[in-house]
């Protein structure tokens, strides 16, 4: 096992009903910016039970924020918040508000005629000075609640981004199950599948002796792959809505990464494809992740035979078979919850896209995997794959 620190200082509140004790999570006297997203809220009854729950406290409202949160939006938000002079934001929604009010936070504090994208593009600072955050989560699926991750797009330069700072993670999330019964078929799908490849991206490296963590990721999957598609079934159902909650949260919490090499190629891999074509996170990360994994069968033999044998159950004798076959159950399992594998599905050229990404890792001199080796041109061939 590799050495590691761990630290996660998100205060969980979870189950029926946990809104009404927001007002305790708030320092005293907090002037609020509250931010949001397209207006759901509103009509799930998330929006009445946040305001009852901040009465006595002055609270400003930012709402509009996208999925794959856009950076010309967020400006809007930090003005706002430097006008009213806020001291603490509160994201109520899913992880496409959470990163986009981490983005905030970390920009507020930054000088006039410094850029804010710096922090992404050019791996500027954090300043400690940037606000303190909590969440009311009504989409469980990025596990952007307990950790110091965002991902930013930007209309303007069509580039899709990533940081992660200690100073934007969560002080507080509050995790109501019932808030999520009326999510769309689509974003529950979403959900299963951006928790499923969370795991993956940890968990599907090679051997660093960290059972426990092998272990804990393993059944993280397993209650997805069993709990998936009864809770499309039965999307009202809360006990279904508690465990995908919990499963998202945990994949992506930083327990089950400590000591153990990560890889994260799907997730760039799929940032691209969002800039370049709009696709959700999730669908992203459907398509390549299998065509990933048979690509880097090799180095990732051992895991790979592991996976299949745990998480699968797959017991072909013959150690390549039953990796081709682990992969091929992965690439079912996506498929039978509705989600497409293929950039077929979404009219989309692999060769294009292939050729795409390749240039647009090769001008940023990109090279992705738990090993560092795998080069844009590989890249190229894993989307001519897909």
């Amino acid at each position: 096992m590799n050495n590691f620190t761990y630290c996660n200082p998100t205060r969980i509140v979870f189950g029926k009903d946990a809104i009404a004790g927001l007002k305790d999570l708030l320092p005293k006297e907090a002037r609020v910016l509250m931010t949001y997203g397209g207006g759901s809220i509103k009509n799930n009854g998330v929006y009445d039970q946040v305001r009852s729950a901040l009465a006595g406290n002055t609270v400003v409202e930012f709402g509009g924020i996208q999925p794959n949160p856009v950076y010309e939006t967020l400006m809007q938000a930090v003005a706002l918040a430097r006008k009213e002079k806020v001291t603490f934001l509160l994201a109520v929604g899913g992880g496409s508000v959470l990163d986009g009010t981490k983005f905030i936070a970390a920009a507020i504090p930054f000088a006039v005629g410094q850029d804010p994208w710096d922090i992404l593009a050019k791996n500027a600072s954090v300043p400690a000075s940037a606000l303190r955050i909590g969440t009311v989560l009504t989409l469980p699926a990025t596990g952007s609640e307990t950790n110091a991750f965002a991902v930013i797009s930007r209309k303007s330069t069509g580039e899709k981004l990533a940081f992660g700072n200690e100073h934007v993670v969560p002080r507080f999330a509050i995790l109501d199950p019932a808030t999520t019964m009326s999510l769309p078929t689509k974003q529950t799908r979403n959900g299963i599948v951006d928790a499923f490849v969370h795991v993956m991206e940890q968990y599907a490296t090679y051997p660093a002796n960290a059972p426990l963590q092998d272990r804990f990721a393993e059944s993280i999957l397993q209650t997805l792959v069993e709990d998936g598609p009864k809770l499309l079934a039965q999307p009202t159902d809360y006990d279904l809505r508690a465990s995908l909650m919990w499963c998202a949260t945990q994949a992506l919490s930083g327990l089950i990464g400590c000591g153990v090499p990560q890889d994260w190629a799907t997730h760039m891999i799929g940032h691209e494809i969002t800039a370049f074509y709009g696709l959700d996170h999730a669908e992203t990360l459907a398509i390549v992740l299998p065509s990933l994994l048979a690509h880097q069968k090799q180095p990732k033999a051992a895991k790979l035979l592991q996976f299949a044998r745990r998480v699968w159950g797959i017991t072909t004798a013959d150690e390549g078979q039953a990796i081709d076959a682990g992969i091929a159950a992965t690439r079912r399992f996506f498929e039978s919850l509705g989600m497409p594998t293929r950039l077929a599905a979404y009219h989309v050229k692999p060769a294009e896209a292939a050729a795409k990404v390749r240039d647009r890792f090769t001008t940023r001199n990109t090279k992705l995997g738990e090993r560092g080796d795998l080069t844009p041109e590989q890249v190229a061939q894993i989307l001519q794959a897909c």
